[in-house]
């Protein structure tokens, strides 16, 4: 494509694939940005993010300048969203690049004149800097913050209006980096110092720390090596809520792909059993690869369903992070709020309660059981564990708004 950077070349294809083809973005941009160097990485990671991310916001423009994107051809509508993203919800970007390379992108793409609507729409823009509608109502923050108007209606009745807004708001927002250092093989200071960029440690976690600059993690040589993994701040708290003493037997289940489960090797210093169930085959392998890098050689991997487990197993600690809607994840997973929906809520929650079921019948009695979530919904979080037949010991709720991490629920069950 004549006169189009590598970066928005990669950016409008991963756009493409993610609304035309279902692909996940993140996914998607390994695939589309494989050679480009450092910047123009970077570049496209923050062009193709965040017009996913942003799309319910364009969309509503793109219906006041010109017609519903849905009408539109998909290139036209992919180079639509590219470009107005660019002019109205992206600094440091000169107007006349994003026209010109958003206009060239639905020539070369689409067959006909849509490039001449897409110029058209992206010049009117530049001079009436389209204003969207204030986030008052659920209807109105969903436009504004950009979420699908039935996720808006949901947090503003869950939470109040307020707390709705600046969750919302939040999760449009850079997510924090952080890593777990691998207590087996390092320890975080060391880390720290050999990583090559600023970093500081993780308030109430030892092993972690948030970076503060930019970093290829799975490029860095200290990967390879397993001394750290990649993790959110959230996330590191669930391990650390089962609390897996040495020489226990844990069951983790639905582990892949084995953040937590190296975190639980971790903080057992390798002493005891870590039987982690995973049902998909392919999840599975990677995990036992996982398990190699991270040297956590006390993690026994097992495909199969916690259903199907012998009813006389049982376990001194079980966890339990089931399949959700992950609307926890926006930050770092722009194409996630698109993917979500009522109907599919409710049966993830079905799925949930029924894990649950199975799960709190391998345990010791006087054990821990630990149900942790990646969402903020109350039906796949307060409204499953309030099932259970254990008592609910603790909960604790983590988000982008109050925290500044993924949004988590943890509950801790037991005697």
């Amino acid at each position: 494509m004549a006169g189009i950077t590598p970066a928005r070349r990669a950016a409008f294809t991963v756009v493409r694939r993610v609304f035309e083809q279902g692909a996940y973005a993140d996914r998607a941009l390994h695939g589309e940005a494989q050679g480009l160097d450092p910047r123009e990485r970077a570049l496209a990671t923050k062009l193709a993010f965040g017009t996913v991310q942003r799309r319910g916001s364009l969309d509503w423009i793109i219906a006041q300048l010109a017609r519903p994107a849905s009408e539109l051809d998909p290139p036209v509508a992919a180079a639509l969203r590219l470009g107005l993203y660019q002019l109205l919800f992206l600094d440091g970007v000169a107007d006349h690049a994003a026209v010109d390379t958003s206009v060239e992108l639905a020539k070369q793409a689409a067959p006909g004149g849509g490039f001449k609507l897409v110029n058209a729409v992206l010049r009117r823009a530049q001079r009436e800097t389209p204003q969207l509608p204030p986030d008052t109502t659920a209807q109105g923050a969903a436009i504004r913050h950009s979420y699908p108007r039935w996720l808006a209606e949901h947090w503003f009745e869950q939470l109040g209006p307020e707390r709705a807004r600046a969750l919302m708001a939040a999760g449009n927002r850079p997510a924090e980096f952080a890593l777990r250092v691998n207590t087996l093989v390092a320890q975080p200071a060391a880390v720290a110092l050999e990583l090559g960029v600023p970093t500081h440690p993780a308030p109430d976690l030892p092993e972690g720390l948030v970076v503060e600059g930019p970093l290829d993690a799975h490029g860095h040589p200290l990967w390879a090596q397993g001394a750290f993994m990649p993790q959110s701040r959230a996330a590191m708290h669930v391990a650390r809520a089962v609390d897996p003493q040495p020489g226990e037997r844990i069951l983790d289940l639905c582990a892949a792909p084995g953040g937590k489960t190296t975190h639980l090797a971790a903080l057992m210093e390798g002493e005891g059993q870590i039987v982690a169930v995973e049902r998909h085959a392919g999840r599975a392998r990677a995990l036992v690869e996982t398990c190699r890098r991270m040297h956590a050689g006390n993690v026994r991997v097992e495909v199969g369903e916690v259903q199907t487990r012998p009813k006389t197993e049982r376990f001194d600690r079980v966890l339990l992070d089931p399949p959700c809607s992950g609307l926890g994840t926006v930050q770092g997973h722009p194409d996630i709020r698109w993917r979500a929906s009522p109907e599919r809520t409710a049966r993830m929650a079905d799925e949930q309660r029924a894990l649950l079921h199975a799960a709190q019948a391998l345990l010791v009695p006087g054990g821990r059981l630990v149900y942790s979530t990646c969402t903020l919904l109350r039906e796949e979080n307060e409204d499953v564990v309030a099932g259970a037949s254990l008592p609910v010991v603790a909960t604790r709720t983590l988000a982008p708004d109050t925290d500044g991490t993924d949004g988590f629920f943890i509950a801790t069950l037991g005697a």
